[in-house]
């Protein structure tokens, strides 16, 4: 099993600099299995929306290709599904994601008013400290 880091899988995603996204389609086509850290997928939702200026449809769609190769697994497979479903329907992915791998609380504080509003009218256990 291999690990890629960011960079690797921005290049297969993206094809911006020809030389390194091929290595990078090489590597994982020939790769026996593949591991992605939960890390690596915040990283790449955050340079694809910041820096390739993709929407939040593309980019669940990028990723979820990417988790889809037959070869590929994520860290916490089952909190990075969930946070790709609160990601789609409007929750920021860092938030998504940090939502998603707290499963097992009561419930989740933020001060992220906005957050803590949408994920709300989603029934997610989110609320403000005070409040």
């Amino acid at each position: 099993m291999i690990a890629v880091d960011t960079n690797v899988l921005v290049r297969y995603v993206t094809n911006d600099d020809p030389t390194q996204a091929a290595h990078a389609i090489d590597l994982i086509a020939k790769a026996d299995e593949i591991f992605i850290a939960k890390t690596v997928l915040l990283e790449l939702e955050w340079v694809l929306r910041a820096v390739y200026g993709l929407k939040s449809k593309a980019i669940s769609k990028s990723i979820l290709h990417v988790l889809g190769l037959p070869n590929v697994t994520a860290e916490d497979s089952y909190q990075v599904d969930l946070a790709l479903k609160y990601y789609v329907q409007g929750l920021d992915f860092a938030d998504a994601l940090h939502l998603a791998s707290s499963q097992q609380v009561e419930m989740f504080y933020t001060f992220d008013a906005k957050f803590a509003r949408r994920a709300g009218t989603m029934g997610l256990f989110v609320a403000q400290p005070g409040s």
